[in-house]
């Protein structure tokens, strides 16, 4: 099986008039009235720092064109990450976290300009917000309720279910042991329900940022980032019970494969995970699975970089004539900021 890149990568979300023009992470949705939905980290000036916020972008017109990106989550600290989840006829939970202003601090010391902003963050602040964080909105993405806070935090958020149920897959923000927590949201009032969990014998390996998605048979699928010293890449776990057990993770690609993952189910059957490349030459990959996950065709190349490791994060939506988007976050070099892209393909 091939795939067929349709055009070049075009850069969709950015802010090239100011120094706050670094985007990140994010995730693209199709949302329930059609429109495509793109929400990042943006208006940064690096890799961490307090300027973060999470921003959406919407298209009319299958990703030809987007509005300017707005902020949804605009908390005093480093607003992270950008998770969309479609729910009911016209529910979007939007989801982020962010990180504390000591480790902003320690990461920027250098950095007087950020070092003023950290000092107007209080401990009052970091009370209120240090999480993970998430908004809900009832009119299709229109507008979006209160700030609430969740036990767990992944990269593109929670899932729907058939049975109507929203399941989240991710790490425990107050926990570094990187177990993958699975807890049930109730959007109405945030309040979260302990599901399962997926640990790991092997010493040393890292569980985290895993992304979950439903079979045609009711089992449940997670693609799970797995790191150490050595080690970036995807494993797997299956589950059969709607998260309540898992089986034990395996590793799917080698030791520097890539991550983190995200899964698709076609129209057309076949399953894909795209997936970041940290590795000369990087890029954006994906794998392709007649069998529902069972087995892969793997390192298949949407994308190449081969100035810098800083990209990833890539999900993909399915347009109208059968064709994909996905979305990525990546910089041309190592003098430009980075921002979010976009590459439209083909299986063929």
């Amino acid at each position: 099986m091939k795939i067929e890149l349709i055009g070049k990568p075009e850069i969709i979300m950015s802010n090239p008039n100011s120094k706050h023009n670094y985007f990140g992470w994010p995730t693209a949705m199709r949302l329930q009235d059609g429109r495509i939905a793109v929400g990042a980290s943006g208006f940064r000036v690096d890799h961490v720092c307090p300027f973060g916020k999470a921003v959406i972008s919407y298209s009319t017109d299958n990703g030809r064109t987007y509005s300017p990106p707005a902020p949804v989550i605009d908390t005093p600290l480093d607003d992270r990450d950008a998770g969309i989840c479609p729910f009911g006829e016209s529910g979007v939970i939007f989801t982020s976290f962010n990180n504390s202003a000591e480790m902003q601090r320690d990461y920027n010391r250098d950095n007087a300009y950020v070092q003023s902003y950290i000092d107007t963050i209080t401990a009052e602040d970091e009370e209120k917000y240090l999480g993970a964080t998430f908004r809900v909105s009832h009119d299709c993405g229109i507008t979006f309720g209160k700030i609430m806070r969740s036990p767990v935090t992944s990269p593109h958020g929670p899932i729907q279910l058939r049975d109507g149920t929203i399941l989240w897959a991710g790490n425990r923000f107050d926990n570094t042991e990187g177990g993958i927590e699975f807890v049930k949201l109730n959007p109405d009032n945030g309040d979260t329900e302990f599901v399962g969990k997926i640990t790991i014998d092997e010493k040393g390996i890292f569980l985290n940022e895993p992304h979950l998605i439903e079979l045609p048979d009711g089992k449940l699928l997670c693609h799970i980032r797995a790191e150490n010293d050595t080690m970036f890449t995807t494993y797997r776990s299956v589950s059969k019970d709607k998260g309540k057990t898992w089986t034990k993770p395996e590793r799917l690609l080698e030791e520097d494969g890539g991550a983190p993952p995200h899964l698709k189910l076609l129209s057309s059957g076949l399953l894909i995970c795209a997936y970041g490349r940290r590795k000369q030459p990087y890029g954006i990959m994906v794998m392709i699975s007649h069998d529902y996950g069972e087995t892969w065709e793997k390192d298949l190349r949407l994308y190449e970089n081969t100035q810098s490791d800083d990209l990833g994060y890539p999900t993909t939506v399915e347009l109208n004539d059968g064709t994909l988007l996905t979305v990525f976050y990546a910089r041309e070099s190592e003098e430009h900021p980075c921002n979010i892209l976009q590459q439209r393909w083909r299986i063929v």
